[in-house]
């Protein structure tokens, strides 16, 4: 008997079955006759059921009104659970900010919360905590927001609290610059790791000129800034037609409407937002970062692509998800699980009004930098030469669904997705037909959609590592790529 062949210890023997008389043996008739049909019924039980087909996706009960000096409120009914979501959305964020000022926009957000007119940063907390929640700003790309979550019985309350803290901030020399030193800090400590410089570098060569190609600050630019530029940006861009309400959650609807009305009625409406044209890298570059002796390097590597806007983005998505979005895409099994260069690569697709970019990002062992971007880039052309299965397609797009309907399901969530279509001016259809969309891309689809915006050969690519070793590893994408 080979080793092969021989039984293991811990196997359980098989049922005998045996016509001879004795002891037991009627029982082990009984046992044989059963045996078969139990087992059968106990694999159909663990065998799990086939996928249906997805349900279209529908937005919770909302309506939205239009306050007389332009600025709109949308209220939607969500859940059961006694709390609401309160969030105002401004249209501004860093894509307003000077070219001398990047991080203005932060410090400006920041400042909201230092206090205002008739309250103290310490009357704001603690108001809000009396409510059941906190307050918080957030500086983004195109649309900054101010606002928490509270209990429903307090929305109304919360509503008034969030008009005072975006319309009357105080702006003293002393908050001013307890804001700038926290920002100091936080930048410095951005800045030491490596993924972040790399977004810096790689964003700065894809939007050259333009605020999206500077997503941090730097040392010197905010020691430069003042109170007087934080006052000029809220005067310039704060305003009542540049601002949305949203209140998501379990709330009384007239209640809440009139709290807006009495909180922002006679707020100015502000100037317009302005329009600022996003222009991309016009040739692709290879920018390597010197971090002598690291043992990992940060790779960025990809392009500016289509938008939202475009009928062809949920074909893209998809095919981000497969190439490299999805924890089982192609990029990441072969370089995670069977290379082992890294551990957690991933790609994205980032979009905002008027750009949008694809990207692979990995951190590798750093003598394995140049083979992961072969394995990288090899992949994407191993999916432009030929489109993928539908059993590997269908498993992808049902993934998709599911962290879609996932977005979906808090109060955040819709406020999140709202403001989204709000920025990138798309109609409430792109939600509600989002499941159709995904579900109808083809592996065709794929295969083109990889053809027309992933040509490795007009990428970007910027590494953070040891110079004297990674240096001599990309010298085959210099020539390659320009």
């Amino acid at each position: 008997m080979t080793a092969s062949t021989m039984p293991r210890r811990d196997a359980p023997r098989p049922a005998r079955c045996s016509s001879h008389a004795g002891i037991g043996a009627i029982a082990l008739l009984l046992l044989c006759s059963f045996a078969a049909p139990v087992a059968a019924q106990d694999a159909a039980r663990q065998a799990p059921p086939a996928a249906g087909a997805p349900k279209p996706f529908r937005l919770s009960e909302h309506r939205t009104f239009t306050l007389r000096n332009g600025m709109q409120v949308t209220l939607v009914h969500y859940g059961t659970v006694p709390k609401a979501v309160v969030s105002l959305s401004l249209e501004t964020g860093t894509i307003d900010e000077p070219p001398f000022g990047p991080g203005l926009a932060g410090l400006t957000m920041d400042l909201l919360l230092e206090g205002t007119v008739a309250r103290s940063a310490q009357d704001i907390s603690r108001e809000a905590a009396e409510m059941g929640g906190s307050v918080g700003t957030t500086a983004g790309a195109v649309l900054s927001d101010v606002g928490g979550e509270v209990l429903s019985v307090n929305t109304p309350r919360f509503v008034k609290l969030i008009s005072d803290v975006v319309r009357h901030p105080s702006f003293d020399k002393p908050s001013f610059e307890r804001v700038r030193q926290n920002a100091q800090r936080n930048l410095a400590m951005t800045l030491q790791q490596a993924g972040d410089i790399a977004r810096q570098r790689w964003r700065a060569v894809m939007f050259p000129g333009h605020p999206f190609g500077r997503p941090y600050s730097t040392e010197a630019t905010l020691a430069a800034l003042t109170m007087g530029h934080a006052r000029n940006f809220f005067d310039d861009n704060f305003g009542a037609s540049r601002a949305h309400l949203y209140v998501s959650g379990v709330f009384d609807d007239a209640a809440v409407e009139q709290a807006a009305r009495d909180a922002f009625t006679d707020w100015d409406s502000g100037s317009p937002a302005k329009d600022r044209p996003v222009t991309g890298a016009t040739a692709p570059q290879v920018d390597l970062v010197d971090r002598p002796d690291a043992p990992q390097s940060t790779i960025w590597i990809g392009k500016t692509v289509i938008g939202p806007t475009n009928p062809d983005f949920a074909r893209l998505e998809v095919t981000d998800a497969l190439l490299g979005g999805a924890f089982g895409s192609r990029i990441t099994s072969n370089i995670r699980e069977d290379k082992g260069y890294t551990y957690s690569p991933y790609s994205t697709l980032w979009s905002h009004r008027g750009a949008a970019y694809w990207v692979e990002i990995a951190d590798v062992t750093t003598k394995d930098t140049g083979n992961s971007l072969r394995e990288i880039i090899g992949e994407i052309e191993r999916l432009r030469r030929s489109a993928p299965s539908d059993a590997e397609l269908d498993g992808i797009k049902q993934s998709l669904i599911g962290l879609f309907v996932i977005r979906n399901s808090s109060r955040s969530g819709v406020v999140a997705q709202l403001s989204n279509l709000a920025e990138q001016r798309l109609a409430e259809d792109y939600l509600t037909g989002y499941v159709q969309r995904v579900m109808a891309v083809t592996p065709a689809d794929v295969r083109r959609m990889a053809v027309e915006h992933l040509d490795p050969a007009r990428m970007t690519i910027t590494v953070v590592g040891d110079k004297k070793t990674v240096e001599p590893q990309l010298a085959p994408y210099r020539t390659v790529v320009p």
